[in-house]
C-alpha cells in the first residue's frame, strides 16, 4: 500500500525522498566518459530516428534507463502502434522523456513547484508523474488525465528530445508481462522487427540497465512514491 504524503515545505520533501542515497549514480557522467561513438555517428543516429517519428514511425533506442520503444508523443496513432508492439491495453498510460524541464508548462496546465528541486536534486533517472496534461496523445495518458515524464540526461536520448522538439514516448522494448530486458541483447528479435529504425549506438554494452524511480505528484502538494 502507498501512503500520499503532504509536507508544507518543498526542501522537507527532496531531503526525505533523497535520504536513501548514500552513493551518486553519476549515470550522465559514465554515459558520457564512455561513449563509444564519434559526434558525427551521434549526429546521423539522432538525424535519422527524429525523420522516422515525425512520419508516425517506432523506433528503438538507448535511454538513461533501458532501452525503449519511442515514438512522438503528441501522435496518437504512433502511440496505438506501440501499444500494439507491446500487446498491451491502452488503459495503461506510457511515460515520455524529455530533455529539459522548460517543456513541461506546455504539456501541463499546472506543474507542481516541488517537481522542479526533484529534477535537479536526482541523482538517478527519476520519473515524475503530473496532474491535468495537455497537448499530447489522449491515448497516452491516464484515466486521470496524469503522465508520466522524465527528464534525460543520457547524452543519445536527449539530443533526440532536443531534436524532436516534442516528448517522446519510452516504454521498455518487451512484450507486455515479460521481463524487462536490461541492454540490447536482451531484447527479443520479435521487438526489433516491429520498429522502424533501430538506433545503431551502445548496443555492444553489457552493463544491466534499470527503469527509474517514479513519484507521482497532485495539484494539491500531496504525492506518492511508486517505485
Amino acid at each position: 500500500m502507498f501512503n500520499i504524503i503532504n509536507f508544507p515545505h518543498r526542501s522537507h520533501f527532496v531531503s526525505f525522498y533523497f535520504a536513501d542515497s548514500q552513493k551518486k549514480s553519476n549515470f550522465v557522467e559514465a554515459n558520457i566518459t564512455n561513449m563509444q561513438y564519434t559526434k558525427e555517428a551521434l549526429n546521423q543516429a539522432v538525424k535519422d530516428a527524429v525523420d522516422v517519428m515525425r512520419k508516425g514511425g517506432i523506433i528503438l533506442y538507448p535511454t538513461d534507463t533501458v532501452w525503449g520503444l519511442g515514438c512522438d508523443a503528441t501522435n496518437e496513432t504512433a502511440v496505438a502502434k506501440i501499444y500494439a508492439i507491446k500487446q498491451r491495453s491502452d488503459a495503461k498510460a506510457l511515460i515520455t522523456l524529455a530533455d529539459n524541464a522548460n517543456v513541461l508548462t506546455y504539456y501541463m496546465k499546472e506543474v507542481p513547484e516541488i517537481a522542479y528541486d526533484l529534477i535537479d536534486c536526482a541523482d538517478k533517472p527519476l520519473t515524475i508523474i503530473y496532474p491535468n496534461a495537455r497537448n499530447l496523445a489522449p491515448n497516452l495518458l491516464a484515466d486521470d488525465l496524469s503522465v508520466g515524464i522524465r527528464i534525460t540526461k543520457e547524452p543519445i536520448s536527449a539530443a533526440i528530445c532536443q531534436r524532436m522538439r516534442t516528448p517522446i514516448v519510452s516504454t521498455s522494448a518487451n512484450i507486455s508481462g515479460h521481463p524487462t530486458p536490461h541492454n540490447f541483447k536482451e531484447i527479443d528479435e520479435s521487438i526489433k522487427n516491429l520498429v522502424d529504425y533501430i538506433v545503431p549506438l551502445r548496443q555492444d554494452e553489457e552493463t544491466p540497465h534499470e527503469p527509474s524511480g517514479i513519484i507521482k505528484l497532485f495539484a494539491n502538494g500531496t504525492f506518492k512514491i511508486i517505485r
